[in-house]
């Protein structure tokens, strides 16, 4: 490797100076870099050294912009056989974040300081921070797939978090705050006041929901042949993803067995008597159509339920049913309050069954240790369980258990 100076005349007659440093790299090949500044070759030469040294160097001609090495990564995880919802979701952070802002960079242009500027800009544009931080994910695992490649030689997005540290995770933490019952997670009374309101086609989904903590993804997925009305179990074995496609759950743990208490097991018998049957397309020997009973809570056609009609027909109307709602301040045409639903999605229930399954005994809680609990509620780990819900469980440090342990050392 080495540095020359270059001197020449230009078509205007006028002297000009650039520093070019000549060096061979991991492929043998011969690579020519030219720079204004001898202080900017140096750094480069040295920089280029090193990363020969180790195999990693990429020369700039042989690297790709992000735009590029973009569609590469979506083939790969398309090849590795990702959900649509994931792959879809990577094409929208490609498509409305990271090309529109550095579709044209060259990976070999991508440093530390300008993934920094590309964050910075990405909040200039009024992303939220979730959204922020899953546009750097996305972004990670793309120059990731470009490394496995040979088209960069390092994840600047990975450096920066390896500097970071859990710093940038604890701030997180303490920005979203923990789950406050009440107002993440429903109360006993309103969980009561809308088991009181549930009616019609969506009593049993909605006390599935909310007596077993399964996902709305699971419950949309959801069989009857996984249905054990005997045993008062229900086996967890696919899901519906947003495009009402089914696939298997979220990871090794969601594949479970929940036990379900007498309310949800009578429901479901007596749902599946009226239960909508699936259109298999065949007909039988007298030209019938063969239906068959397969999903426990589809659409009128026996098909995959939307997740829109489930919260905004069957989970809203309900809790204004049953009260639990909010006064938006205005009124109807014959002059009532306008209310709506106090809890916006269906997750609002699997938090409730996760408070339930650790709250005490007397506390009308089942008292389960955090294992079991995370088993229940198919978390991937139990560190998962903890951070979510690790504030819930009983500290064993209230007024009468501090008594009752008193007395019984001082006995």
């Amino acid at each position: 490797m080495s540095i020359r100076k270059r001197n020449w005349t230009n078509g205007k007659g006028e002297e000009k100076t650039a520093w070019v440093v000549d060096y061979v790299d991991t492929k043998g090949t011969r690579r020519l870099k030219t720079f204004t500044k001898k202080k900017d070759a140096d750094q480069f030469a040295a920089t280029a050294k090193v990363e020969v040294r180790e195999g990693i160097h990429v020369a700039d001609s042989a690297s790709a912009t992000v735009k590029q090495a973009g569609a590469f990564w979506i083939a790969s995880g398309e090849a590795a056989g990702l959900e649509r919802t994931t792959i879809e979701s990577y094409r929208a952070h490609l498509r409305l974040h990271i090309v529109p802002l550095i579709g044209e960079t060259r990976l070999t242009a991508l440093t530390i300081p300008a993934v920094r500027a590309f964050e910075d800009e990405l909040r200039e544009g009024e992303r939220s921070p979730a959204m922020i931080r899953k546009v750097m994910v996305s972004l990670g695992s793309l120059l990731a797939d470009a490394q496995e490649r040979g088209l960069t030689g390092r994840n600047v997005v990975r450096d920066i978090r390896g500097r970071r540290g859990g710093g940038e995770r604890r701030q997180e933490k303490r920005h979203k705050g923990r789950l406050k019952v009440g107002e993440d997670i429903p109360t006993r009374d309103e969980i009561k006041a809308i088991v009181g309101a549930l009616e019609g086609r969506w009593r049993p989904l909605l006390l599935t929901a909310i007596f077993t903590g399964l996902r709305a993804s699971e419950l949309r997925g959801l069989r009857w042949k996984d249905v054990d009305l005997e045993k008062r179990e229900i086996r967890v074995h696919q899901r519906a993803d947003r495009f009402n496609a089914i696939g298997k759950p979220k990871s090794i743990s969601g594949e479970r067995a929940v036990p379900a208490p007498p309310m949800v097991i009578n429901a479901l018998r007596e749902w599946k008597l009226v239960c909508p049957k699936r259109d298999t397309g065949r007909v039988d020997g007298n030209g019938n159509k063969v239906m068959v009973l397969d999903l426990v809570f589809p659409n009128g056609f026996g098909h995959v339920e939307q997740l829109n009609n489930i919260v905004r027909r069957g989970f809203q109307p309900t809790q204004v049913r049953a009260m639990v709602a909010i006064d938006t301040g205005e009124v109807d045409e014959k002059g009532q309050p306008i209310l709506e639903a106090k809890y916006k999605g269906l997750h609002a229930l699997r938090h409730f069954y996760a408070s339930w399954c650790i709250n005490r005994l007397v506390d009308g809680g089942l008292g389960l240790p955090a294992k079991v609990v995370q088993e229940r509620l198919g978390h991937s780990s139990i560190t998962m369980t903890m951070d979510v819900y690790g504030h819930l469980f009983p500290r064993g440090d209230d007024g009468a258990e501090l008594a009752a342990a008193e007395a019984a050392l001082l006995s």
